[in-house]
């Protein structure tokens, strides 16, 4: 929404948001009407229509930047504090254990399917996740850097984008096996690899 809200404004659409949200996760996105989430967040059809006029695809676009958030959410305090290995270590241990907690089920991937990975929204949804968890990471990286756990000479965005992508693609794997393995496997290589880089 581009309009600014009040405070009171603002708390009635997270409340929205968050039981459209926990609307699809009990129920999918496709058994999900309107009604189911006005009924679950206690709000009436003018409200609803005043946070998002363009009805369920609105909807969908703010649950998926909730979700987002609650991606990153999911690794705090030890994303934004990469400061030691033990602080890596911890943030290893809590990835894999959201992930094996949520199983084959991804909120954020059911709700951008539904609304279309190609899109405009999907995109710039996408994109802002991933550059944020990149930045967190790549920060992590040149701190380790500075005290010299990390080689001078690894490019701190690129060894980011290298341990994302893998993290990625085991979260993949674990959606379509339902095993942790490729996930831990490529965190564990990504980190030792890090540590290696600086010759001890």
């Amino acid at each position: 929404m581009t309009r600014t809200l009040t405070s009171k404004g603002a708390a009635t659409r997270q409340r929205i948001v968050e039981g459209a949200a926990a609307e699809i996760r009990d129920r999918g996105v496709l058994a999900t009407t309107l009604d189911d989430v006005r009924a679950r967040t206690g709000t009436s059809k003018s409200q609803l229509f005043h946070y998002f006029p363009d009805g369920k695809e609105q909807l969908l676009l703010a649950v998926a930047e909730f979700e987002a958030e609650q991606v990153l959410g999911s690794q705090q305090p030890y994303l934004r504090a990469l400061h030691t290995w033990a602080d890596w270590r911890a943030w290893r241990d809590t990835v894999v254990a959201h992930y094996t907690e949520q199983g084959q089920h991804c909120p954020l991937n059911v709700v951008m399917s539904q609304i279309g990975r190609n899109t405009p929204g999907a995109q710039a949804v996408s994109t802002q996740l991933m550059e944020r968890w990149l930045g967190e990471l790549a920060t992590g990286i040149r701190h380790l850097q500075a005290i010299g756990e990390v080689g001078a000479s690894i490019d701190a965005d690129r060894a980011a984008s290298a341990l994302l992508a893998g993290l990625q693609g085991g979260v993949l794997m674990l959606l379509s096996t339902g095993s942790s393995a490729h996930l831990e496997a490529a965190l564990d290589v990504a980190i030792e690899n890090l540590r290696a880089s600086a010759g001890r």
